[in-house]
């Protein structure tokens, strides 16, 4: 596993942000685990967070692109950050661009935030997580519906490896095939528990035999790799 794929999972536990435990998700499941990117609050952690996305971006995607879309409310952070940390790494300048959640008709009117999609630009989505991928059914048509573009994929933090909606696959591999560019994140779920079982991180144990356990069982019924 990469270097900054080892120190992600750690930032993640550092800031609160990836949790074990038991937890109701959006769907009605019951979860051992919960990633609340709202959690990332510092200045630091943003910085840090917007690196570890832009490597990850670079890895998947590379610099041939002009545009991160954040979907709202919490990709619009998140583009911000990547975009700044994708000078700094990179040295390119990506624009960043995100919706809001209704259509401003006054001043700087419209649906967007940030930098206008216009003909001919590449764009990559940032999200924090897609347990479902329903999300990516609201953020597709918007990003179509702004011109002549081409969408590389999509970047999350977090592939939690679970069912999709059609049951069978995991929403990343479903985004994948219904719409034809990649999905991909950060790190997985599985890359998670192997980096922290039984190791000590923020002086604890953060998965131990118990939690492990926990998501062993949940796997059984939930998990798709």
């Amino acid at each position: 596993m990469e270097q900054y794929k080892q120190e992600f999972i750690e930032f993640m536990v550092e800031s609160d942000v990836l949790k074990f435990g038991e937890f109701t998700l959006k769907s009605g499941r019951k979860s051992p685990f919960f990633m609340n990117a709202g959690a990332y609050v510092t200045g630091s952690q943003l910085m840090r967070l917007g690196e570890y996305y832009a490597r990850a971006i670079y890895e998947h995607y590379g610099a041939d692109f002009d545009v991160l879309f954040g979907p709202a409310y919490k990709g619009i952070p998140l583009s911000v950050a990547a975009t700044i940390a994708f000078a700094k790494l990179y040295g390119k300048e990506i624009r960043y661009c995100s919706n809001r959640k209704e259509v401003k008709d006054h001043g700087d009117a419209g649906i967007l935030l940030g930098s206008k999609i216009k003909d001919g630009d590449k764009v990559v989505i940032i999200e924090d997580v897609t347990t479902s991928g329903k999300s990516i059914e609201e953020t597709f048509p918007i990003v179509k519906a702004q011109g002549d573009v081409e969408i590389l994929g999509l970047m999350v933090s977090l592939n939690r490896m679970e069912k999709g909606q059609g049951g069978a696959q995991s929403a990343l591999d479903e985004i994948r095939e219904t719409y034809g560019f990649g999905a991909n994140a950060i790190v997985t779920m599985e890359e998670v528990v192997e980096h922290l079982y039984n190791r000590e991180c923020q002086g604890r144990i953060v998965i131990n035999d118990e939690i492990k356990a926990a998501i062993d069982k949940y796997y059984e019924q939930y998990g798709c790799r």
